[in-house]
C-alpha cells in the first residue's frame, strides 16, 4: 500500500474528492466484551477522512485485517472538501477540540480507544491523548508524525501548486507572526531551532503541547496513561525535515545542521512530558521502514502496527 494522494497534485485529489461517493455511515452497535478496541484515524496535510485511495482504504484494510473493528476516520469540518482545506487553514487547537468533541460524543469509544496518526495527524492525536482524557486513548500510533515540529518544507502535496508556493512563503517570511500562526497549520508545528525563544513564545501549538513554556502536570500524567506511543519513522522521508522527528528526535538547538535524538533532548532529559518515564516502562516503540512519507506495504503493516490494534 502507498499513502500516495498525498504525492499528488493538489488540484488532482481536489477533483478526486468532489467527485466521490457520498461517505457510507454504518453502525456496528454495542461492542462485544472480548472484542478489539475502536480505532480513532487522523488523516495527514492535503487528504481527508474519507478519500477512498487513501484514508478509506486504510480504513478498509484494518476492518479486513480486524473483524468486527469500529474504525472512526475524523472528519474536521461538515464536508471533505471543509475537512481538506482545514488541514491547511484551522486553528490546530481548534481541530483538537473539534475532534474531541467528536470523540466524547461517540458511544462506541467510551470504554476506550486506539489512535493511529498519519503525517501530521500524528501529533495532533498526541495533543487529543494529552487534553482529552475522555474517552481513554490506549495505544497512539503515530506513523510519519512530526512530533518536534518541522523546519521546513521541501515537499508537500501539490509540488507545482500556488499553495504550496504560497505556505513556503509564509512560512519563510514570517512563521511566528500572529496572523501566520493563526491562519497556517503548518506555522503551528514550525520549529525554528536558530530561533528558540521566539518559538517558545508564539508558538500556539507545538510548543504548548510539547511542554516548552512551562509543565503542564495534566498532560504529563494523560500523555504516560497510554499503554504504547509507537512513532514511525520513513528512512527515505522526502517531506518531512528533518526526519528525526518522526521518532522524537529534532535539530540540536541554535543550529540547524545536526540532530539530536529524543534520549539526547531536553524533554527527555527533564522528562517533561514524562516520555522518558514512559521509555523506561517499555511504553514507547520505534518503528522504522524503508520508502518516502507514508508509503508501507500491507504486510509491512499487518506485521508491525496490527499487534498494536487488538
Amino acid at each position: 500500500l502507498s499513502y500516495w494522494p498525498l504525492m499528488m497534485p493538489l488540484s488532482a485529489w481536489l477533483l478526486l474528492l468532489v467527485g466521490a461517493a457520498p461517505l457510507v455511515s454504518v453502525s456496528v452497535g454495542s461492542r462485544a466484551p472480548n472484542a478489539s478496541l475502536p480505532l480513532v484515524l487522523w488523516h495527514g496535510m492535503g487528504d481527508s477522512c474519507c478519500n477512498p485511495l487513501s484514508m478509506g482504504s486504510i480504513k478498509k484494510m484494518v476492518e479486513e485485517d480486524v473483524p468486527g473493528i469500529y474504525v472512526l476516520s475524523l472528519m474536521i469540518g461538515k464536508s471533505v472538501v471543509q475537512d481538506t482545506e482545514n488541514g491547511f487553514f484551522m486553528d490546530v487547537n481548534e481541530q483538537v477540540s473539534f475532534a474531541c468533541n467528536q470523540l466524547s460524543k461517540d458511544p462506541e469509544l467510551q470504554s476506550g480507544y486506539n489512535a493511529m496518526g498519519f503525517s501530521q495527524g500524528g501529533q495532533f492525536l498526541r495533543a487529543v491523548a494529552q487534553r482529552c482524557p475522555s474517552p481513554p486513548m490506549r495505544n497512539l500510533i503515530s506513523v510519519g508524525g512530526q512530533q518536534q515540529g518541522v523546519y521546513g518544507l521541501p515537499r508537500c502535496p501539490g509540488e507545482s501548486s500556488h499553495i504550496c508556493d504560497w505556505i513556503r512563503k509564509m512560512l519563510n517570511s514570517g512563521a511566528y507572526s500572529d496572523f501566520v500562526q493563526k491562519h497556517l497549520v503548518q506555522a503551528q508545528y514550525w520549529h525554528d531551532p536558530l530561533n528558540g525563544d521566539l518559538y517558545k513564545e508564539k508558538s500556539l501549538f507545538l510548543a504548548d503541547i510539547n511542554q516548552e513554556r512551562g509543565i503542564n502536570e495534566t498532560y504529563k500524567k494523560n500523555l504516560m496513561s497510554l499503554n504504547k506511543f509507537v512513532m514511525v519513522k520513513f528512512l527515505q522521508d522526502s517531506v518531512v525535515d528533518p526526519v528525526d522527528t518522526e521518532w522524537f528526535g529534532f535539530l540540536k538547538p541554535g543550529q540547524a545542521e545536526e540532530t539530536e535524538t529524543l534520549q539526547d533532548s531536553v524533554i527527555y532529559k527533564e522528562d517533561r512530558l514524562g516520555l522518558a518515564e514512559m521509555d523506561k516502562a517499555g511504553k514507547l516503540v520505534f518503528l522504522a521502514t524503508e520508502g518516502d512519507h507514508l508509503q508501507f506495504t500491507r504486510a509491512w503493516f499487518d506485521e508491525n502496527l496490527l499487534p498494536y490494534l487488538h
